[in-house]
């Protein structure tokens, strides 16, 4: 170690005695700055420094074929502003090394995570690997701000519906959530907050009326799949998903309790289905396969359909019921509720709704028994208010 004016053509001719592992030579003119000459004549410029707690610290300021003498004293003098100002550079630079990747918090903390309790943790690989590393897998998590959000949401929108678009941005929330919440190097805010969702009009709205159900019920009967008369009865009996059906198993109902248990639903938790009559009376006509534990077991392979579709697009279609989807016999499960009178919290608990604002796109369908309501009313006043027709005023 050796204290010397640097110069120029110094740095330039600088080199490590043979047998040594590194000459540093120290610049008399700018106070901690030093030069650093390896045995393969690699020269690298430092700052030592001691920290707030006394401590002496170095830290690599850059290449020397990289910046000039006169550079590198000037972020020297730099880095001892920030030293004087009370930070640590060095400290700094360690955490930005910390820092990862959007693709290293992906594979290395978010997937693990998520596929021990979320059944649809595919979903959330897919939609990152198609659309959010190939933008931004390479970029650490400190540099996503708002306006990458904003831009990638954008892009999104131009191929993808609203509904698509919100999935996408609430998985990103998520993800940078939980990198809040770990105390992920680097990561201090949340991109996506205040990011409004995009307004969905595609929801689609089908319900079956009583006579539609009539007609499709005895095409059902009428199916080459023996079982669909029982599958698709008991989807709108109960208002369950079709894989929760499809996956029943006889012990998992209690008849005497009237109640079926859901062991794994798409929440990734059980969950109690009430048995009406009509459900009950089903399951007593569901022929049981011997040794079979399943409930509408195929009758060939005695395990779960499968799929059901080809069977159920003969029977809608021939039913003339080709727009209806396998889905909306939950959504007319729901409608028949509301329209009996039944609160939305009832509607929500039998469907296992986790938010009451899913439950609540069936409210407008109540309409009708809210005008009725009112007219009970009016009926019971008689005709004390209620002002006369206006046929008989005419008359």
């Amino acid at each position: 170690m050796a204290k010397i004016t640097l110069t120029p053509q110094l740095v330039k001719n600088a080199i490590c005695p043979a047998g040594k592992p590194k000459l540093d030579l120290f610049d008399t003119e700018t106070r901690g700055l030093l030069l650093s000459v390896s045995p393969t004549g690699r020269k690298t410029y430092y700052l030592r420094f001691q920290n707030e707690r006394g401590r002496t610290r170095q830290l690599r300021i850059a290449d020397g074929h990289d910046v000039s003498l006169a550079q590198a004293r000037t972020l020297a003098e730099k880095y001892r502003n920030q030293i004087a100002m009370g930070e640590d550079p060095a400290e700094t630079k360690a955490a930005l090394r910390q820092v990862p990747t959007v693709s290293e918090f992906i594979h290395d903390q978010y997937l693990p995570f998520v596929k021990n309790y979320k059944r649809s943790w595919q979903c959330d690989e897919g939609l990152l690997r198609n659309h959010v590393e190939p933008v931004w897998g390479k970029r650490y998590m400190d540099q996503i701000a708002k306006h990458d959000v904003i831009a990638l949401i954008t892009k999104q929108r131009q191929t993808h519906a609203p509904g698509s678009c919100n999935r996408l941005l609430i998985l990103l929330r998520y993800l940078f959530n939980l990198a809040l919440r770990w105390d992920v190097p680097g990561v201090k805010a949340n991109p996506t907050a205040g990011f409004p969702l995009l307004e969905e009009n595609n929801k689609r709205e089908r319900y079956l009326s009583r006579e539609e159900a009539a007609t499709l019920y005895d095409q059902l009967n009428r199916s080459d799949n023996p079982m669909l008369r029982y599958i698709i009865p008991m989807l709108l009996l109960t208002g369950a998903r079709r894989r929760e059906v499809l996956d029943a198993r006889w012990e998992d109902f209690d008849v005497q309790r009237r109640l079926w248990r859901i062991p794994m639903t798409k929440a990734g938790k059980a969950r109690h289905v009430p048995l009406s009559d009509g459900a009950l009376r089903l399951l007593e006509q569901v022929p049981r396969l011997p040794g079979c534990p399943w409930v509408f077991a195929n009758p060939k392979t005695h395990k779960p359909f499968v799929s059901i579709f080809y069977a159920w697009n003969t029977a809608r279609t021939n039913a003339g019921l080709a727009d209806v989807r396998i889905h909306d016999l939950r959504h007319s499960f729901a409608s028949f509720l509301i329209n009996a009178g039944r609160s939305l919290y009832e509607v929500q608990k039998i469907l296992g709704h986790t938010q009451v604002k899913t439950t609540q796109r069936y409210s407008h369908l109540a309409h009708e028994t809210l005008v009725e309501a009112a007219n009970a009313a009016v009926n019971s006043l008689g005709a004390v208010f209620a002002p006369p027709a206006l046929l008989e005023t005419n008359a």
